[in-house]
């Protein structure tokens, strides 16, 4: 009877044990990455910030002229107003929507080409940057990777942003 008893509570330890094994083995281990963050600090992310930078500023100057020549307009239709005649007015306040209606197209044309830079820039690194956090993953047995922003709380130790940001760097160059 004690044998038995013996016998079958090994039996079940046993089992517990092996399904705990399985169980803990069989967890897939999880990893964050910080994508902007990776972005900002290597050293691809950085140049191309650079080069977004630089025709930022380019489009800024041409429109901020453009808006300036708006607002002197309109400034000069305020004070003048009331000395030109009808025909004036009108004139001047068809110019002046036509300065408006130029500007918005000039600015829309900016930002369109403002995302054309981003994607010509930055879709290389995405791509590199994809194939880089699986390997980073599988050197460091890390099952799955995922954004910080779609993580409420992280643990430091799942955070491999450091480590896909080197191996980035190294790949890039």
């Amino acid at each position: 009877m004690k044998r038995t008893s013996v016998l079958i509570l090994s039996s079940v330890f046993f089992f517990l044990t092996v399904f705990t094994v399985v169980s803990v083995s069989a967890a897939p281990s999880v990893g964050v990455v910080n994508l902007q963050q990776v972005l900002d600090t290597s050293s691809a992310g950085v140049a191309a910030k650079k080069k977004m930078e630089a025709k930022m500023n380019e489009f800024k100057a041409s429109l901020d002229k453009e808006k300036e020549a708006v607002v002197a307009l309109q400034k000069e239709m305020q004070k003048k107003a009331d000395a030109w005649n009808e025909t004036t007015r009108k004139e001047k306040a068809l110019e002046l929507q036509r300065k408006k209606r130029d500007f918005r197209v000039k600015q829309d044309d900016a930002n369109q080409e403002m995302r054309t830079l981003q994607e010509k820039h930055l879709a290389p690194i995405m791509k590199k940057l994809e194939a880089v956090v699986k390997e980073v993953a599988k050197a460091k047995g890390v099952s799955v990777i995922i954004p910080n922003t779609a993580v409420l709380y992280h643990d430091k130790s799942v955070n491999m942003t450091d480590a896909v940001t080197a191996a980035l760097n190294k790949k890039m160059r």
